[in-house]
Parts: C-alpha cells; structure tokens; sequence
C-alpha cells in the first residue's frame, strides 16, 4: 500500500473525524498510487491516520474509507458499510425498501462518493469519486445480490466527475433498463397520498428530488386556500402537494418544456382539476419582473432554484442570483404572504442564506419573519464531522 504523508499541523481535519484531504496539506506520496487506489494516510510524524481512496487529479486528492488503518479495503469492506446504511433506514436483511428513497449518501454513510437511491423496482446509483469508480462492478453485484429489483441504473453523468478524472457515465449496470417514465407512489398518514411521475434515464439528479419528500408535505399542508406561484417548478413535485393540500391554484413556472409536459401528466395522474393549475414556460428571473410590472400578486412564493454555486469560487454571484429571485419574490407577495426559498448550494450555509434573504426583502421594502426551518430528508443524513452533507436548506417567510 502506497502511503500519503501530510504536511506538519495539516491533520486536524482528520483528527476530527472529516473525511477529505485536500492537494495543499500533502507533504508526500510514496509511489505512483492510481486512481481510486486505497492509500495510507500519515501525519508528518508517521502516525497512520486512516485509508482513502486516492485521486490524483482532483483537489480533494484523498476521500477516506476508514480511519481504522487495521482494516483491509476490500470488497466485503464495502458490502459491511452498505449493509449498514441500510439498516439504518430501517431495511433488514433480504428486505425489500418500501417507498422510494436515498439508501446510500456518500460520506455520510461512510461511503465517499457513492449515491444509491430506490425507485421501486429499479435501483439508481452515481459513482462521484475515484474510489467508488474503481469499485463499482462489486458494488453493484452487492446491490443485485442484496436487493430484489428490476433493474440498476447509471447516472454518473454530472460535472463533479471532471474534477475526479472521469467521464460523464450513464445507463444499464444490471438487469432491465427503467421505462423511460416511472410513477411513484408517496402514502403519509392522515394524508392525501400522491403520485409522481419521474425520469430515471435524462431527469434532474436521479430521477426526481428525493431530498425533498417531507418539505413537499410541510409546504402543501400550508398553501390551504392559497394562490401558489410555484418557480423552478420542475415536474410539479410541489404543485402536487400544494393542490393536495388545498390551494386555490398553482402557477408552475420552468424553463424546461419537457419538464412542464411531464407535470402536467403528473397533475392529470392525481386527477386535479385542470383549472386548478396553470404551467408556464419561462426564465423565472425574467417572468418574476414582468409579474411585478403587471401588478400580479400570490399568497405564496415557491423558489427552489438549481444549484447557482458549485464551489466557494461562486459564492458572490450565487449570492447575488439569491438575493434577485428572492427581492422579485417578495414584490409579488400580498401581505401576510408565504416565501418558501430554498438553497441547495452546499457552499451557502443556512446563516448567509438567511443573511441574503432578509437582505432582499429589505431592498424590496417588505419585513418578514421566518416560521419554519426546512431542510433535506433525513434519508439524506447530515454526517457531524461532515458538515458539507448539508447542502438543502430551506426557510419558510411570512410577509408583513
């Protein structure tokens, strides 16, 4: 096993549990360890630190799998952790998952850059790092072997796999290939359930936005008897459960058409009335200053936007983008209006978001209070040493 030896003073990060080492704390590497190749990780004295998973070609050169440099990483390793997140999602063994959800999320669950997510009957996986790359064909014979689907589907197909050396990947890993729509079925108790339609091959993320199950119904509990402008609508993920919630109508707003043809098969699914909701094709920052020139108004503002900062290198203009969508949001809003804004940039924590958000309703003239605090759903756990796991932050604004 090659090993990494850090710089002096540069191991605190790992003292701390917090898996990822950057290029600038390395002092030196014995050998040429290839990509996704498990290394020794040693502070400048030569106390082992852990095993990672190398990568030459991005900045976080070493992601670790264990901080136990007396295990071996292997293939039985990784089948023992993914056991693990599973029961911890309540998944017995030979169990099958019930309900759509993340069953592997990375770091969090102690597998740096891997994401699985269930789809019944079909099995989604990204494979985001080098490591996880490199042991991908047993990962995937774990999953086939451990859980009774139809199918394993590849979505590798998003920018972060640049920076780890590897090209976009996409498609069938295992079994059958997913239908090119699927439809989902979302039960809660003393609730409306409701019915999703998703795109595993080309839609957003995985398929759909899994990290926003419980929020959907939080938010659709509150848009009772209210006129909802819904922006960055996607599918109609929120429009479903504001309208199964009570709201008097749903404007869906999104730039991508096929996004909004696929919502309105999702509202037809849930058969709700067609003049209950209304789907517009546009740039939400464009359509929200030509709303506010005709003097339209809303009882409540959803804005669940794309990621507008991929590293802190973006910070500033994210910041600025927030603080628009946000400003133009709250011109629209009649008083004791709702603003549901949310951020899921990671490198905007939930303070700066709240900082920029009351900034804005400031320069719009308007004051607020924050009501709720929303964040990702807990099948997308929060890693305490980790605390880049917390990218969706949410916070829900009643306007004077």
């Amino acid at each position: 096993m090659e090993t990494v030896t850090l710089r002096k003073g540069r191991d605190s990060s790992l003292l701390r549990k917090h898996p990822w080492v950057f290029s600038g704390a390395i002092a030196q590497v014995s050998g040429t360890p290839g990509p996704g190749e498990t290394v020794l990780l040693r502070d400048a004295a030569g106390k082992p630190l852990g095993l990672a998973a190398w990568s030459p070609s991005s900045q976080i050169r070493a992601r670790v799998w264990t901080f136990d440099t007396d295990r071996q990483v292997d293939a039985g390793f990784l089948a023992e952790r993914m056991a693990a997140s599973l029961y911890r999602r309540g998944i017995a063994e030979r169990d099958q998952p019930g309900a759509a959800m993340r069953l592997v999320y990375g770091e969090s669950d102690g597998l740096p850059g891997l994401v699985v997510d269930w789809y019944p009957p079909f099995l989604v996986c990204q494979f985001l790092s080098a490591g996880t790359e490199r042991w991908k064909q047993e990962i995937v014979a774990w999953l086939a072997d451990r859980i009774r689907c139809r199918g394993i589907h590849e979505r590798s197909d998003v920018g972060v796999r640049a920076h780890e050396g590897l090209p976009q990947s996409r498609g069938v890993l295992h079994g059958e290939a997913p239908p090119a729509t699927l439809e989902l079925l979302d039960r809660c108790p003393g609730q409306s359930d409701m019915r999703f339609l998703i795109d595993i091959p080309a839609g957003h993320k995985t398929g759909f936005y899994l990290d926003q199950a419980a929020n959907r119904r939080v938010v659709g509990a509150m848009a009772s008897g209210r006129e909802v402008l819904n922006c960055f609508s996607y599918t109609g993920g929120f429009a479903v459960a504001c309208l199964a919630g009570g709201a008097r109508h749903v404007c869906n707003v999104d730039s991508s058409e096929p996004a909004l043809a696929l919502c309105e098969r999702t509202l037809a699914l849930n058969d709700l009335p067609a003049d209950l909701y209304s789907n517009v094709a546009a740039n939400v920052f464009e359509l929200l200053r030509a709303y506010r020139k005709e003097g339209r108004q809303f009882d409540m503002l959803i804005l669940d936007p794309p990621k507008f900062a991929d590293t802190r290198s973006h910070l500033k203009k994210a910041a600025r983008a927030y603080k628009d969508i946000a400003m133009q949001a709250a011109h629209l809003l009649r008083p004791s209006g709702i603003l549901v804004n949310f951020s899921c940039s990671a490198a905007i924590d939930l303070s700066l978001f709240q900082k920029i958000t009351a900034d804005a309703l400031l320069d719009a003239g308007r004051s607020g209070q924050v009501i709720r605090y929303l964040h990702q759903h807990e099948d997308h756990p929060v890693a305490l040493p980790f605390p880049e796991s917390q990218y969706l932050k949410g916070l829900v604004c009643r306007l004077d």
